[in-house]
């Protein structure tokens, strides 16, 4: 069962990436991804992992240390949750810098690499993406004017 969640965690994540990447500009794209609950399929999977094993894991990570979390991911198991918690951190992260960059207005080609490189190297991609943002400013709607009484 492991191995099914191991490969079945990249793939139920895939289309959401696909859509980020390759289909940017269509409108499906901002309704499916604009909800946080994209990344809940993947929670899942770590949940199935985790929560069978959690007399292990807890004291593993409430107290790590590196020989811990190193037994800890050194086991089938732990190498799939970790998988998993990694592929939902990037894919929430991916999310968050790709609806981000709409409203900025930051290029569907320069975010194309910065998403694949948070796919691959999460916390890269995010440097990348915070590199590439402080280029682009928020679109700004102008306040309305108080209303004043009397």
């Amino acid at each position: 069962m492991t191995a099914t969640l191991f490969t079945l965690t990249f793939t139920v994540a895939a289309p959401f990436w696909a859509l980020m990447i390759l289909l940017p500009r269509w409108s499906w794209t901002a309704r499916i991804i604009s909800s946080p609950l994209i990344v809940l399929p993947v929670v899942v999977i770590y949940a199935l992992l985790v929560l069978p094993a959690f007399g292990d894991v807890l004291p593993a990570v409430a107290s790590p240390t590196l020989d811990g979390v190193r037994d800890l991911l050194g086991t089938s198991n732990g190498a799939a949750a970790g998988w998993a918690h990694m592929i939902a951190f990037d894919l929430f992260v991916g999310r968050w810098a790709w609806l981000d960059s709409r409203e900025r207005g930051v290029p569907a080609l320069v975010m194309a690499p910065v998403l694949v490189l948070t796919i691959l190297l999460g916390p890269l991609g995010l440097a990348a993406y915070l590199a590439v943002r402080s280029r682009w400013r928020r679109s700004t709607v102008a306040a309305p004017e108080p209303q004043r009484l009397g």
